[in-house]
């Protein structure tokens, strides 16, 4: 399968006006090791083969690429979705984790750590390590703990350690930023496993190339249903945006098919409490890359606010910020109310129970009016278990 031209990183690490590695000297030689090393040992086929190996008889892959029939009769045209939330661990985020955690140990790291905000990428590091035998610690805001519970818990019964970031807004951005310090305390033994395309280069890359299977996958599974690989649309919610990156991955050079992205504008974008990126941002540097990020004018970070733990985050990753600056991406802000309807339509249409950071994205169907004869292909990013508690509350199905 071909890689991005236009739009892939380039050898300093940016996507257009964005990325690069911006970190504290203690950290340097960590990130340039892996920098120098990371293409070069994702590259050999024993790691390729381990790595297949894991993806298909541990994870399920491949997942299924499912016409929703009754969601396409509703909004007249022709919708798929990428079951993700059908992977082992319930979402996406084990793709990468797998990935990182081969990577880990042919560096000779023995101490693993991560930051989670839903807690899935949590759970698939917490699940890589206790596969692997290797130490793990989940960084967590402690709001997202306590709406996240089941997550905590099934973290906790893999063997990790969950420590509460307590500062700040003490969700995703916190939890990030506790993991930094971490990793520059420990620089020697331990390898960080960053949970999306955001971070210092080479990080949004590598976490973009795990994820590309999902694309990868879409296009033989639309080929083999439709007769062509390539949809109208391809749609995925973004915070980090390791989902969406692996969704477009092996379409963002061809134009023909439209990549849209579902931010979370919570409340609403101007009531003081949203995490809608590109419509209340502003270039600056975030957690080690030079991206879009919600901030003041004297550049403090703004504390963003979604319903969606996987989602509350200030930023996005350098590659999704070259999509919106760039126009090739189409960004959607969507309600807190807009994803709790969407997701309660697909339960009732198809069945099939969402987690609230996917919900972004089925509520972008209303917005895209696509015709009759498009095809649109939705990313299924996660299941629904996490979130049953604030379905509950907020649907009034208690």
């Amino acid at each position: 399968m071909s890689e991005p031209i236009k739009f892939a990183v380039n050898e300093k690490g940016y996507y257009g006006n964005f990325g690069g590695a911006y970190i504290p000297e203690m950290l340097y030689p960590n990130v340039e090791e892996l920098r120098q090393k990371y293409l070069g040992i994702i590259g050999e086929p024993s790691f390729k083969a381990e790595l297949d190996a894991l993806l298909k008889d541990y994870v399920g892959r491949p997942t299924p690429l499912y016409y929703a029939k009754r969601l396409s009769e509703k909004y007249k045209t022709n919708i798929y979705l990428k079951r993700e939330d059908l992977c082992h661990t319930g979402a996406h985020k084990v793709n990468n984790t797998l990935g990182q955690i081969i990577l880990a140990k042919r560096l000779g790291k023995t101490r693993i750590i991560a930051e989670t905000g839903a807690g899935q990428h949590g759970v698939a590091t917490a699940t890589a390590c206790a596969l692997m035998g290797l130490q793990c610690v989940v960084y967590m805001g402690e709001v997202d703990i306590q709406r996240q519970a089941p997550n905590v818990l099934r973290m906790k019964m893999l063997g990790a350690e969950v420590r509460a970031a307590t500062c700040g807004s003490r969700t995703l951005k916190d939890a990030t930023n506790e993991a930094m310090r971490d990793w520059i305390s420990n620089p020697v033994d331990t390898y960080y496993i960053i949970g999306s395309v955001v971070g210092p280069h080479p990080y949004p890359d590598m976490v973009a190339r795990f994820q590309s299977i999902i694309s990868e996958e879409i296009k033989w599974q639309l080929k083999e249903k439709t007769g062509n690989e390539d949809p109208d649309y391809v749609v995925a919610c973004v915070g980090g945006g390791s989902n969406a990156a692996g969704a477009f991955y092996h379409y963002l050079d061809n134009e023909k098919v439209t990549l849209v992205a579902a931010e979370a504008a919570g409340m609403g974008i101007s009531t003081g409490h949203s995490a809608a990126t590109t419509a209340l941002g502003f270039s600056g540097v975030l957690h080690g890359s030079k991206t879009i990020l919600m901030q003041s004018d004297d550049g403090q970070i703004v504390e963003p606010y979604s319903i969606s733990a996987g989602l509350d985050y200030p930023g996005i990753g350098p590659l999704h910020a070259h999509l919106f600056e760039s126009k090739r991406g189409k960004f959607f802000s969507i309600t807190d109310e807009e994803a709790l309807t969407s997701a309660l339509e697909l339960c009732r249409l198809e069945g099939i129970i969402p987690a609230l950071e996917t919900s972004h994205a089925l509520a972008c169907l209303p917005y895209l009016k696509a015709k009759a004869n498009e095809t649109v292909v939705i990313n299924l990013s996660g299941r629904g278990d996490k979130d049953l508690d604030t379905y509950m509350k907020r649907l009034g199905l208690e």
